[in-house]
């Protein structure tokens, strides 16, 4: 006899799955059984929220569907947070919840909301488990998340069937997600003769591109091109940032020196570029053309912005087809320097004080080159992901499409787990932190050598940067008075301080050499932001 547990974690384990993260119910209890005997490790989390975002990250990292898992009502509400993260930031995640047995679905009962209703809006699909046939729901599930356009899909269960048999017995299988299939010629063409009629133009390169694993394809169009390359935040690594081709990241910090350059240009080529991260029409003047190459059509306001062509289907056989009828532009070698340059002229002169500058130059000095930061949302985001360098794909985790706080501490865990013996830091800000803190536990628990840096400032900085705009009272943005911490260890994690240059050094030299995680307190001056942090990007 088959149970539904036994099915639906044995097709899990036939996937590839090696952790599912959440907190148990009662009704997962044989599930979590079921794990054991297959070999998956249940990871149990402090908090839902951190489960889904460990199943994105780990998604990233593996190419593996992520699985969380949360019970009735408010394990399914907590989920929800992180199962919209993975939706917007485009991650393959299956998220499970616990519902009422069928006879009370339209009862009222204790901790009952309905499932479907709830993650509707933020899945590509949501599904009750049909118990009779479960291997072929979690099959399609699998697929569907890794297909066209990565996301999550919900799967409610059924409180009373974990140990019922099972009476379709479909063979276990290997998720076969559908590909794009190549764009059409026609439009091919015209994105081709578009591009050779231009004479200076400009790739901005996405999410999409990044998801792929275009590097190679990327940065070889833009050598054929010898055009310059403004980059979306989620796809720092796509090209060597010390290629003079290399711009910079659009939306973060100092992006408005890219204004000059991008106002120089006569088309915008958009490669894999997913608006959920930066708007074109935010960026883009009205009179720029922009010829799109993604998997989907592209978004933007036609009333107001020129659409010349569309080629949409597989990015990198069409970057294949496009390389070899690309010619040379017209961009003089001594234009294409000057914005990083301007970009790196304004981080230069915060170097004399301990801001975010500092802090960001010093961890990227000790962190190997194949070691992974994560990143939480807040101003130091900003920051870091225009100056943080990254040498190639992955090596920085964010959420940019969502933008949740509280993502980067399970995401520097989810990190640890999926990349053993790569180094692995989280930079939060102190309001991020506490959203997550719990999840310290965890990564003890696990035994994680990880480093969590927490840029104390006492105060949530992006906002109180944005009241300063409007030139309004800074009103319930500080956070606390004195020391974040207070004390040498936190949940039994080790704590290192640091205030100058010089201690951040030896603080995250001891952090690195701990045996399991280790927090940097890392007091920093907030006022950088207001200066770093971009108002204006067209």
């Amino acid at each position: 006899m088959t149970t539904v547990c036994e099915a639906v974690i044995k097709q899990l384990k036939t996937a590839g799955v090696k952790y599912v993260f959440g907190i148990p119910g009662g009704p997962w209890i044989p599930f979590m059984d079921e794990m054991q005997a297959q070999g998956i490790e249940f990871v149990l989390v402090a908090n839902e929220g951190a489960a889904a975002f460990m199943a994105d990250v780990t998604s990233r990292l593996t190419t593996v569907p992520g699985i969380c898992h949360g019970t009735f009502g408010p394990g399914a509400t907590n989920l929800s947070t992180g199962v919209g993260g993975a939706l917007l930031d485009r991650s393959a995640l299956i998220a499970m919840t616990s519902e009422v047995p069928d006879n009370m679905m339209s009862r009222t009962t204790q901790m009952r909301i309905d499932h479907q209703k709830l993650f509707e809006a933020i899945t590509k699909k949501t599904c009750r488990l049909n118990c009779e046939n479960p291997v072929s729901d979690v099959y399609h599930a699998l697929n569907l998340s890794l297909s066209d356009i990565p996301g999550p899909v919900h799967i409610g269960i059924p409180s009373d069937k974990a140990l019922a048999a099972i009476s379709d017995h479909t063979a276990l299988k290997k998720p076969q997600p559908r590909k794009s299939v190549q764009a059409e010629k026609q439009e091919l063409d015209k994105v081709a003769r578009a591009i050779k009629d231009a004479e200076r133009p400009i790739l901005a390169v996405g999410l999409t591109a990044a998801r792929e694993g275009l590097r190679e394809e990327v940065s070889g169009f833009a050598e054929k091109l010898h055009a310059p390359v403004v980059i979306t935040p989620m796809s720092k690594g796509i090209i060597d940032e010390n290629s003079p081709l290399y711009q910079g990241v659009l939306f973060h910090a100092c992006s408005g020196e890219l204004i000059d350059i991008i106002a120089k240009a006569d088309l915008i080529v958009a490669i894999g570029y997913d608006p959920v991260e930066f708007n074109f029409e935010a960026w883009i003047p009205e009179n720029i053309p922009v010829v799109s190459i993604d998997v989907s059509p592209a978004d933007i306001d036609q009333s107001d912005y020129t659409l010349i062509a569309q080629a949409v289907g597989d990015i990198k056989q069409a970057l294949g087809i496009l390389s070899r009828e690309a010619v040379r532009t017209q961009w003089e070698e001594k234009e294409l320097p000057l914005a990083r340059k301007r970009i790196h002229s304004r981080f230069d002169v915060f170097r004399d004080r301990f801001g975010p500058v500092t802090a960001l130059a010093v961890l990227r000095e000790i962190l190997p080159d194949d070691g992974i930061l994560t990143l939480d949302v807040g101003a130091h985001l900003h920051v870091a992901g225009q100056f943080w360098p990254t040498p190639s794909l992955n090596r920085v985790v964010m959420t940019n499409g969502w933008s949740s706080m509280g993502f980067g501490i399970p995401a520097a865990i989810a990190a640890s787990l999926s990349c053993p013996g790569q180094e692995v830091a989280c930079v939060t800000g102190d309001g991020g932190f506490l959203m997550m803190a719990g999840e310290l536990i965890t990564a003890r628990r696990l035994h994680l050598n990880t480093v969590f840096v927490v840029f104390a400032d006492r105060r949530i900085s992006l906002i109180a940067v944005k009241q300063e705009w409007q030139d309004v009272l800074r009103y319930q943005t500080k956070l606390y008075e004195g020391e974040y911490f207070q004390s040498d260890f936190f949940f039994g994690v080790p704590v290192f301080r640091a205030d100058s240059e010089q201690t951040m050094e030896k603080a995250l030299k001891q952090a690195f050499v701990q045996e399991g995680p280790a927090i940097v307190e890392a007091v920093i001056d907030h006022s950088q932001y207001s200066e770093l942090v971009e108002k204006k990007y067209k």
